[in-house]
């Protein structure tokens, strides 16, 4: 018997057909556990959009642009707990019941939080990147889009949801939360792709990540940086 939904997880995608084929029943079964899907397709040119459909999905079309793809997803939601999930990243067992427990409803639990990260890849490298993400993040209280945010929706109304720019929009976001609560950094992994660092290089992508996030913590603009780092 479905678990009447209580988890809007939302997940930004754009041309995602092979990992929905790897992902999508792994993720059909998050709502035998009282988790609202909605996959929010930023102009797909493969069939993602039809797989989405074949299986049953709720799908929103939208602009391009993780931000604008996860506002828009976000007010679509029917639920008071919000998850942002990458197509590429696997949620932990029991997810939905550690979202819960640290969003609880007593108000004796936090507002917003994340998981910590594991990068799956054949690079010896990738297991200290995601390490180091995660001491960092406990550390500076700000999350990325990989180690999957989660919160209250009336926390992410207050902050005005995400940002509207082309980079960063997940360290921004982290910045206006944190004002208002520190993040609970749960211990349970999600597993994500480390497609982008061997595609690129994981020596070149760590080099290139520290410099933006340095560049942005200096104050360059998100736009400024998405130029360069196309």
């Amino acid at each position: 018997m479905t678990k009447a939904a209580d988890i809007s997880i939302i997940l930004p995608i754009l041309n995602e057909s092979e990992t929905l084929r790897r992902e999508l029943p792994r993720l059909k079964q998050l709502s035998q556990q009282g988790c609202e899907l909605i996959f929010v397709d930023g102009g797909s040119r493969d069939d993602s959009v039809v797989q989405l459909q074949a299986a049953g999905m709720y799908v929103v079309h939208s602009e391009p642009g993780r931000a604008i793809q996860m506002n828009l997803g976000a007010s679509q939601a029917g639920t008071e707990l919000l998850v942002f999930l990458h197509i590429d990243t696997r949620l932990p067992d029991k997810a939905p019941d550690l979202v819960r427990t640290a969003l609880n409803a007593t108000g004796q639990g936090g507002q917003w939080g994340r998981f910590d990260v594991y990068i799956e890849g054949r690079h010896p490298m990738l297991k200290l990147v995601g390490w180091m993400m995660n001491q960092r993040s406990r550390l500076t209280g700000i999350a990325t889009g990989d180690q999957t945010l989660f919160m209250q929706r009336d926390l992410f109304k207050r902050v005005g949801g995400f940002p509207q720019q082309p980079l960063m929009e997940d360290i921004e976001m982290s910045r206006r939360l944190k004002q208002l609560s520190r993040p609970v950094c749960l211990k349970d992994r999600v597993y994500t792709s480390g497609r982008r660092w061997e595609q690129s290089g994981v020596w070149r992508t760590i080099g290139l990540m520290w410099w933006l996030r340095f560049a942005y913590w200096r104050g360059v603009s998100a736009e400024r940086l998405v130029r360069l780092y196309r």
